[in-house]
């Protein structure tokens, strides 16, 4: 697999360092010296010294053979024209950005970012879902944190007790996956009567986190 990196930083070095272990092919663009001849003399990788958000750069690192473009710079503004450039002008398959902006995740992926990475935005969301929802806790989040899988334990007092899974109109994107309750393991269904003390583990997309939060407490 072929795979452009734009920007020489922290993220961009070990991201071709590990991409480089995994056998890809692997080219660097950073457009300041030093740290390129600093990521030159550590790792054996082609570095091209240049602005990544300009075609030429991009054209001298074989964009238009590549297959994986990552966008990792620190300014979010040259992640956002790397992604363009790399998705239509070099129509480049997969293109992964960075953004230290949560505000500029739907830019990016309006102009071309296929997937955003977004360290702040998934901090605060899990420190969000730990402190602010008791008795949720995160598990994983997918799809660059629009889907979750969340652990749940029904409360005591509950006003739905004694109902069946059905009974709750849950929301269509939601799915429980399994229950726990004295210690065993069952894959629920409709008929299941849930109970307080049970722990539930959930898939949701992100949009249905506030209606479960409502039907669980």
């Amino acid at each position: 697999m072929r795979v452009i990196i734009v920007g020489g930083g922290k993220l961009g070095y070990f991201a071709t360092k590990t991409l480089m272990q995994r056998g890809m092919d692997v080219k660097l663009i950073e457009r300041n010296h030093d740290r390129c001849e600093h990521i030159a003399n550590l790792l054996d990788v082609p570095v091209i010294c240049s602005d990544g958000t300009t075609v030429e750069s991009l054209s001298k690192a074989g964009a238009d053979k590549a297959d994986v473009l990552l966008a990792v710079t620190g300014t979010d503004q040259d992640n956002i024209v790397a992604c363009e450039l790399g998705k239509h002008r070099f129509n480049i398959k997969k293109v992964i950005a960075r953004a230290n902006n949560p505000k500029n995740i739907d830019i990016m992926k309006m102009l071309g970012a296929d997937i955003v990475v977004c360290s702040t935005k998934l901090i605060t969301d899990l420190i969000e879902m730990e402190v602010d929802t008791s008795g949720f806790r995160m598990l994983l989040t997918l799809n660059n944190g629009e889907s979750e899988i969340i652990e749940l334990v029904v409360p005591k007092n509950w006003r739905y007790s004694g109902h069946k899974l059905s009974e709750l109109g849950l929301p269509r994107n939601c799915i429980i996956v399994s229950l726990t309750r004295n210690g065993r393991l069952e894959i629920p269904r409709g008929d299941t009567v849930l109970l307080p003390g049970d722990r539930l583990i959930v898939f949701l997309e992100k949009e249905s986190q506030k209606a479960i939060e409502k039907i669980f407490h």
